[in-house]
């Protein structure tokens, strides 16, 4: 960890100069600057001193935030290949996430299994193809550029109802998958 660099980062975040910082501190503006350059090191003590002034503590200041990831390649994909089913999990780990998303591709006459009722909702856009959503006992169909949309509270399954593949994401809440 660069010490002086954060707290360099945390004195412009709150719009103080290096001297209003060092006063607050009865340090001086050069032992700041030291500080901030890591031409120096500060005893504990002073550091409380610098990180309550900058409205902050020992605890918040170590602790490392983790780069969250945004951007998935399709090398990071989990595919399976089930009975004409292929799933691929956009988002690795989705799991614990509020959501999860994933490409389902369907053969010609190929369906996902029957889910049973469960909390949430599902959302689906067809890319390619024909689906049939079956809830409960009734049959919706649903064509390429269309979207559906339910909640998960009937059991449930999609279909391939027309000729050759079909294609399309698949986001549900919470992850089931």
């Amino acid at each position: 960890m660069n010490l002086g660099k954060k707290i360099k980062e945390m004195r412009n975040q709150k719009g103080l100069t290096q001297e209003e910082l060092a006063d607050r501190c009865e340090l001086t503006k050069g032992y700041i600057s030291q500080l901030e350059n890591n031409l120096n090191s500060p005893s504990i003590a002073t550091l409380t001193d610098i990180l309550a002034a900058l409205g902050s503590n020992l605890s918040e200041f170590f602790q490392e935030e983790e780069e969250e990831k945004v951007v998935f390649s399709k090398n990071e994909f989990i595919e399976k290949d089930s009975d004409g089913v292929l799933w691929n999990w956009l988002i690795p780990n989705a799991q614990k996430n509020m959501m999860e998303p994933v490409l389902v591709e369907l053969t010609e006459g190929a369906a996902t299994s029957t889910d049973i009722p469960h909390e949430g909702e599902e959302f689906g856009y067809v890319l390619e193809g024909k689906l049939a959503i079956r809830l409960g006992n009734k049959q919706h169909l649903c064509k390429k550029g269309e979207a559906f949309y339910y909640p998960a509270s009937k059991p449930h399954f999609i279909f391939n109802k027309g000729k050759g593949v079909a294609r399309f994401l698949w986001i549900s809440t919470p992850p089931n998958f």
